[in-house]
């Protein structure tokens, strides 16, 4: 997140790093990087971290969330070189309960994340598909969670109740609030479709294979060693056609996807997002810089067309 949290200080972050995973903490900086989690850099005993604070509900309890991070470690561990894995606390857990969220910490990676125009480069996709490729051969860890819906049949006509009377959470609430009420037939038809292919996806779990969830740009980082895909809070279960959003919008002639499968998560990414963002401004809010990015990521979702 942009936006430094407000719920807890530098210091609390760098009390419970140093209690659960470095001896001494010799400096913590906040890190206004990505969008969903808040980061931190921590440095300490010699060796540097990056710290990542996950807010739990809706989209995890602290046991699917220590399942992925868990899992991600058991695939780097089994020999799978493009995961950047959560590394164990002291007790073993890879996330660690703060009181609000839980937190995890990563080796600190020399190298950047690509650009959206490098990620479209031939030879940039060819190391994506190579690491995907092996992620979805690799024997299932212990305990991963399978994909399921993330958002159900009372979507459309919740949403559609909720936005029936003006919101008052903020000062975006209200542009929000039309944004979502103007599209309700298309959400309509959108999670009916949506349901519709997870029926179908469903009716072929026994082919699902581990599956990052989000391997974007922003979530690949080139290094001297090749390519590392971070942010692993989504790994589960699933048809390997959850990972190929961006590397069919290059044009990746490489991949032979069940094209009922890729609408199936394009429409999974559209309906999760729009279910975020009115959550988000329905709820109380001010106007930082989060909030004017999360609005523009839902007029952009509600004018898309995932059919």
């Amino acid at each position: 997140m942009f936006s430094r949290p407000s719920f807890i200080s530098d210091e609390a972050i760098a009390h419970a790093v140093a209690t659960h995973w470095l001896p001494e903490i010799a400096d913590i900086s906040y890190l206004p990087w990505g969008f969903g989690a808040h980061h931190w850099r921590a440095i300490g005993g010699g060796a540097t971290l990056f710290v990542t604070l996950d807010q739990l509900e809706p989209r995890h309890t602290a046991t699917s969330l220590e399942a992925a991070y868990a899992g991600a470690a058991a695939l780097a561990a089994a020999g799978l070189d493009a995961a950047c894995a959560p590394l164990p606390a002291h007790s073993g857990r890879f996330t660690i309960d703060v009181g609000f969220g839980v937190l995890s910490v990563t080796p600190w990676l020399q190298g950047r994340s690509p650009t959206e125009a490098e990620a479209r480069e031939l030879r940039h996709v060819r190391e994506v598909v190579l690491a995907l490729s092996a992620l979805h051969r690799a024997a299932p860890p212990d305990g991963l969670r399978f994909w399921t819906p993330r958002v159900g049949p009372e979507f459309a006509d919740e949403l559609r109740a909720h936005t029936a009377e003006p919101w008052t959470s903020g000062p975006l609430a209200e542009q929000a609030r039309l944004a979502l009420a103007a599209h309700d037939d298309a959400l309509e038809r959108w999670t009916d479709r949506y349901l519709e292919l997870a029926d179908v996806a469903f009716s072929r779990q026994d082919s699902w294979v581990p599956t990052h969830g989000e391997p974007h740009n922003d979530n690949q980082v080139m290094t001297a060693d090749g390519l590392k895909l971070v942010d692993w809070e989504s790994l589960a279960l699933a048809p390997p056609e959850r990972d190929y959003a961006d590397l069919l919008a290059a044009g990746n002639a490489l991949l032979r996807p069940d094209l009922a499968m890729v609408e199936l998560f394009a429409l999974d990414w559209r309906l999760s997002e729009i279910a975020e963002y009115a959550r988000w401004f329905a709820a109380p809010h001010i106007g930082t810089e989060d909030d004017h990015t999360a609005l523009e990521g839902l007029y952009e979702e509600l004018a898309g067309s995932a059919e």
